[in-house]
């Protein structure tokens, strides 16, 4: 369902509108943003997009496995699907994705029939499905697809899946790329959000990291989908790039805000060329320290603050009447692979290679390798390879990890006597959160933990400390800011 022209839809930010934060950050002065030792920010930590972490996963889930998990679901709660796209049509030298360079369209087609396949393999192991809330399709460049073979995709996942009547249908697309003919396919096939690629409108950063992008081309792209009816648009921001400073990062928030967008997510760029090895292109001599990032951090947050949004977790923002500012003011507040959301569903089902699904016993992997994983479909297998089942412990942790980094705020004792626990189960991660309040990361009352408003962009430092698995590593996880 989109929402043009739909009465249920709030009105637009207007001046003077209220809006209502938890908690909201005040302006910090650089002072302040030193207080808390530098080393913190420099701590290689999760994004915690899930527990247990993708660095657990391992060989012992396969197809076997994750077929019986497929039978297992009782068809009575929503689903979520996500189709991973690994293809861009040239390689921006920040990117962290499981993505490759490919100009062979008819390549790009054999990969869309496969998903189709792959689709209905999956759907056929289960007997019981709920409706789809959510659909989102990443990459990569999702609309690298041809628009005919876009459409068809979307057809046969609605085909194979129930789809309930509202059911979100996101894209991630690249301004640089958009045409009309794929604008109007997506609108089309029902999508009604896209999230746009931006990072930064600096043209010598934008040169620095492969991405040259006028901003008059993003406004365009903006433009074109509103003229065909999707209007649902949020925009993806970094921090940490190559010489960029405070002011780059504000002059980027102004020129998106122009643009009048639903949300926003602000990055920060994670330096990893042991595994990202295109990254190597990128002179890390020109990287902003940790002092920096985390005034970009800031500025970011400031200046969506300035324009009235509202702060949803420590990196994404969204207009006062938007569902996931709603959801921060109801706390429904959700995370998943896509970051903060409003999706509530519990199982997450992905297609393509790569792509990660998350049922209630687990998470399961699809096979990385685009020619292994094209086998595998070819085949007529579910070419799930890798993953990691989720036992109570961990579902324990994940929610506290979840509303920590959602709400700032958790209450372990409580948590872990609703879930079955001892209310002291947790209490030696207590003990590894003292040095942390200590530094004024986190205060703790009794069991309750919270991340003060001058913290929160190091929610993931506090919020390792709660996980069973982590340990202090060079090169596993991003920094923390």
């Amino acid at each position: 369902m989109r929402w043009i022209n739909d009465a249920r839809r709030p009105p637009r930010f207007t001046p003077g509108m209220r809006t209502i934060s938890p908690s909201p950050r005040p302006s910090l002065s650089p002072s302040t943003l030193a207080a808390i030792p530098a080393a913190y920010a420099l701590e290689t930590v999760p994004r915690y997009t899930s527990y247990p972490t993708a660095a657990q996963f391992g060989p012992g889930i396969d197809e076997a496995l994750y077929r019986h998990w497929l039978a297992e679901l009782d068809g009575t709660t929503p689903l979520s699907l996500y189709v991973h796209v690994p293809y861009c049509r040239v390689l921006c030298w920040y990117c962290g994705c499981h993505t490759s360079v490919l100009n062979d369209d008819a390549r790009i087609a054999r990969y869309a029939s496969r998903l189709e396949e792959e689709a209905a393999r999956v759907a056929a192991a289960m007997p019981r499905k709920g409706p789809v809330a959510h659909l989102h399709f990443g990459g990569g460049t999702p609309t690298i697809l041809a628009p005919a073979d876009f459409a068809r995709v979307i057809a046969r996942l609605k085909a194979e899946f129930p789809f309930a009547p509202d059911a979100e249908i996101a894209v991630e697309i690249d301004p640089r790329t958009l045409t009309q003919e794929m604008t109007a396919a997506l609108a089309g096939a029902g999508v009604n959000r896209v999230s746009l690629g931006v990072q930064d409108v600096d043209p010598e950063i934008q040169r620095l990291v492969h991405r040259v992008q006028p901003t008059e081309q993003v406004a365009a792209a903006v433009a074109m989908l509103r003229a065909h009816g999707i209007d649902r648009i949020n925009v993806d921001l970094m921090y940490g790039l190559p010489t960029q400073t405070v002011a780059h990062v504000r002059a980027t928030v102004a020129a998106m805000l122009a643009m009048n967008p639903d949300r926003a997510a602000v990055f920060g760029y994670a330096h990893v060329p042991w595994f990202a090895k295109h990254q190597a292109a990128i002179d890390a001599a020109l990287l902003p320290g940790a002092a920096e990032r985390l005034a970009q951090a800031q500025a970011a947050a400031d200046a969506f603050a300035e324009a009235g949004w509202v702060e949803v977790g420590f990196d994404h923002y969204a207009r006062p009447e938007d569902p996931l500012a709603i959801a921060v003011r109801e706390g429904t507040l959700k995370r998943n692979f896509q970051g903060y959301t409003t999706d509530r569903a519990e199982t997450l089902i992905g297609l393509g290679a790569s792509s990660i699904g998350a049922l209630p016993q687990g998470y399961a992997q699809n096979e990385p390798h685009l020619g292994k994983w094209a086998q595998a479909v070819d085949e007529g297998r579910i070419p799930v390879v890798r993953g990691v089942p989720v036992t109570a412990e961990d579902a324990l942790r994940r929610a506290a990890i979840y509303a920590l980094m959602s709400a700032f705020d958790v209450d372990l004792g409580a948590l872990a006597a609703e879930r079955g626990f001892a209310s002291d189960h947790l209490d030696a991660d207590l003990a590894r959160l003292a040095p942390l309040a200590a530094d004024g990361l986190c205060t703790i009352e009794g069991r309750r933990v919270r991340v003060p408003p001058h913290a929160r962009f190091h929610v993931r430092n506090v919020a390792a400390r709660l996980d069973g698995y982590w340990a202090p590593q060079a090169t596993r996880h991003s920094r923390a800011v």
